[in-house]
């Protein structure tokens, strides 16, 4: 892996992290086009330059941040997330991430829940907020994403979905999608460095900046397409997408 490997997978990871279609599995499928060996690393880097894209957040919510009422919302999500991440950390990390089979059948599987969904959801009323996000709807919203430990089903589409689901607005959800990645990534990086970041070589620390900086540059761009995007469209478009890119890299990879 060189620093161009890494910078492509920047900015795929840029621009997929927060739209519904996977960051993790569009970085597998991607290494594998480029030739790339699951090794450690690959496995690490594909998990800490996630949190390069999820920093991008701060820079354009960091009041939201500040405030008390979110800050709880934040946590109670959190909990099931950080639970459920931590008691299956060692199986994901063995044998899901990197398993192209395994993001090929999350991505098919995902987009037809996408496309389901928005044909028989008749759609929520556009109002509330994420101050106004029940404890119990911030839970349940923390279990629906922690089903993303999965890769290629996508956290942002499980948190989306689950939240359209308990009947908040399209912008109310994205935006708390968009803030609860924050400390799951935060979370999820710190953990796995910790347990990894011993074994790797200095030179790959560049590599593993240089896909930091890409990711958090692209991904700017990306929530502020998503934010345009859900207040015209729903998310029928995505879930086609997904299914054509899971035909695609069957075809192209396995």
């Amino acid at each position: 892996m060189d620093f161009l490997d890494a910078a492509i997978l920047g900015i795929v990871e840029g621009v997929t992290e927060f739209l519904p279609i996977s960051s993790t599995g569009h970085l597998i499928l991607t290494s594998s086009l480029l030739g790339l060996t699951q090794t450690d690393f690959l496995k690490s880097f594909e998990i800490a330059i996630q949190l390069g894209a999820i920093l991008s957040v701060v820079v354009l919510y960091w009041r939201k941040f500040l405030e008390v009422e979110v800050l709880k919302r934040l946590v109670v999500a959190f909990i099931p997330t950080g639970v459920i991440g931590l008691l299956f950390y060692k199986i994901a990390k063995e044998y899901l991430i990197g398993n192209e089979t395994v993001v090929i059948g999350a991505l098919i599987i995902g987009g037809l829940a996408l496309i389901a969904f928005e044909y028989f959801h008749s759609g929520n009323p556009d109002e509330g907020s994420v101050e106004t996000i029940s404890y119990k709807q911030s839970a349940l919203i923390g279990l629906f994403q922690s089903i993303a430990i999965i890769p290629g089903v996508s956290r942002s589409a499980a948190t989306i979905l689950g939240g359209l689901w308990l009947g908040l607005s399209r912008t109310t959800i994205v935006e708390f999608s968009f803030l609860l990645a924050l400390p799951t990534m935060l979370a999820a990086t710190g953990l796995d460095l910790f347990k990894n970041a011993s074994a790797f070589r200095p030179d790959e620390f560049g590599i593993l900046a240089v896909g930091f900086v890409v990711s958090f540059g692209v991904a700017l761009a990306s929530i502020k397409f998503l934010l345009a995007y859900v207040r015209r469209y729903d998310f029928t478009a995505f879930g086609v997408y997904r299914i054509i890119a899971a035909l695609l890299f069957i075809l192209l990879v396995l």
